[in-house]
């Protein structure tokens, strides 16, 4: 079982800092932003939808690949931005592609921690004997979430799409390895769109704007997020996740080639790092000009990574996301 090709695209609209410091008032500059993220720009969905981004994804995935689309069986798609309540967004995507109807389709809702739950997904599939090969597809369109006079999370977020096939032939080794999870449900109201479900379906009151006490406007509509709240949550988690998949594969921090942790920001991957004690140059950073696409960055990264040469075969890859919900999830992969 082997993740057999990975590729990836981004919306053609182009956000940089220098048009979000326009914006925004006084105090706030391009340079600043930088310091504050490590993001120079993000890719912004317009009149894409997910399924937009999920199909294109796709299709640079079988043209890259060769990869007959007709030999799909499962379809995993990760988003927190779908296109409709119901139905499922991966329904949309398998009809879309011409993928055929005895294909499996699930979407499921997780952000942050989305990819590597996903390869958690996969490989059970495939080693339960109820599939061979599954598409996983991580796509956000989270911008339209979030308000535009929102800085606290606007300068963060950007949205993309990410496609990874996962598949296995009899006699093949496993190289997808051990996996940690997590979950704390009570850090829930820290990372949210609190209108729009059955708990608090969209109003006229839920549609008034607020302003906050640092100037952020938003209404009940929009994403929220109490950045120290989740800053506190990852730097408590992420080390202790790191050293228990450690304990849980026999191995210690040299001998993971890189480490491609869910690209949040620049200063909490650089908290992590040094709390954790990973040498720099096995850590991966690569969000400067995408921003923080949610389930996307981790694929992402991967993707870049290969496309530099930061990853050989052979090499021991340890990817840790984490973030909405709380929920956090990390693994073991050989390349």
């Amino acid at each position: 079982m082997i993740i057999r090709h990975i590729t990836y695209i981004l919306p053609e609209k182009i956000q940089e800092n220098e048009e979000l410091a326009k914006e925004f008032a006084s105090g706030w500059d391009s340079k600043k932003i930088f310091r504050k993220t490590g993001i120079r720009s993000r890719h912004v969905a317009t009149t894409e939808k997910t399924s937009d981004l999920a199909v294109e994804a796709a299709k640079k995935l079988f043209a890259e690949s060769g990869f007959p689309k007709e030999n799909v069986d499962f379809i995993l798609l990760c988003t927190q931005s779908p296109d409709h309540f119901l139905p499922t967004t991966a329904c949309i995507v398998q009809d879309r592609l011409g993928i055929p109807t005895t294909c499996g389709a699930l979407d499921f809702n997780l952000g942050c921690s989305g990819f590597v739950t996903g390869l958690a997904l996969a490989k059970g599939l495939i080693s339960g004997n109820l599939a061979k090969n599954v598409l996983l597809l991580t796509v956000e369109t989270y911008t339209k979430h979030i308000h535009p006079q929102d800085r606290s999370v606007r300068t963060i977020f950007g949205d993309g799409a990410a496609a990874t096939l996962i598949t296995h032939q009899d006699g093949e080794p496993c190289k997808i390895g051990e996996f940690v999870f997590g979950t704390d449900g009570s850090g829930a109201n820290n990372l949210i769109v609190p209108a729009g479900g059955m708990a608090l379906p969209r109003s006229e009151e839920t549609a008034i704007e607020i302003t906050d006490e640092q100037g952020n406007t938003r209404s009940l509509n929009n994403l929220f997020m109490d950045g120290p709240a989740i800053f506190n949550f990852t730097l408590d988690t992420v080390p202790g996740t790191v050293r228990s998949l450690l304990e849980k594969a026999g191995m210690e921090i040299d001998d993971i080639d890189l480490y491609i942790f869910h690209q949040a920001t620049k200063f909490m991957l650089d908290s992590l790092r040094e709390k954790i004690g990973i040498p720099e140059e096995k850590f991966y950073f690569n969000m400067e000009e995408k921003g923080n696409t949610v389930s996307a960055t981790i694929p992402i990264a991967l993707r870049e990574a290969l496309d530099e040469g930061k990853i050989k075969k052979g090499d021991k890859l340890m990817l840790v996301g984490f973030g909405v919900g709380y929920s956090w999830t990390a693994c073991i992969i050989e390349w």
